[in-house]
């Protein structure tokens, strides 16, 4: 059996922006999902993948437990603020979409956090969005007027490249977040 693994706890800065970060992509996503491009994406496409780059953030620094708490708190504040900005339809199956592939994507996470530095949050992010695009798209737009099945499609596709493309801020972030951490460590010794 593998030793438990301790997390540093975050200042209440740090957790403050952890939660205002996921509450803003959920916000941003929630009305820009409202505007089609074509017939194969809409605006929220781009933005809701930062979603899970937060929670990797948060997963990789502090642990499950504080990624968990984030992604709730998140949850409930967005889709307070997402029904004053989209139909309550959208805000009800983006909530439901959010949480559960965002519980997914931590648990996945956590499960492979001692691979190789990439594995971890391609894994998670790419089954989480999957997760999210069927949960998301079968609430809000099915049976609705429009194209919402290749709208599907299309935010699927564009959720899984942005999620390569995150992978870049997460080295250089973690890798930041690392150096910042042996510089204190030398400055105690």
């Amino acid at each position: 059996m593998s030793p438990v693994q301790t997390f540093p706890r975050p200042t209440k800065a740090q957790f403050a922006q952890g939660v205002a970060a996921m509450v803003a992509v959920v916000l941003a996503s929630n009305y820009l999902v409202q505007f089609p491009i074509n017939e194969w994406l809409t605006w929220g496409a781009f933005s809701y993948p930062v979603a899970y780059l937060v929670s990797d953030l948060i997963n990789r620094r502090f642990g499950p437990g504080l990624a968990r708490h984030v992604a709730w708190l998140g949850f409930a504040v967005a889709i307070a603020a997402s029904l004053a900005l989209a139909p309550a339809r959208i805000a009800a199956a983006s909530g439901l979409a959010f949480i559960a592939s965002q519980l997914l994507d931590i648990g996945i996470f956590d499960r492979l956090r001692r691979g190789t530095w990439w594995r971890a949050p391609l894994v998670a992010t790419v089954i989480a969005a999957v997760l999210d695009s069927i949960v998301f798209w079968g609430i809000a737009f099915a049976g609705t007027d429009g194209p919402w099945l290749t709208w599907a499609l299309g935010d699927l596709g564009v959720k899984l490249a942005v999620g390569v493309f995150m992978l870049l801020p997460f080295r250089l972030i973690i890798g930041r977040a690392a150096a910042a951490g042996s510089h204190a460590q030398a400055g105690r010794a």
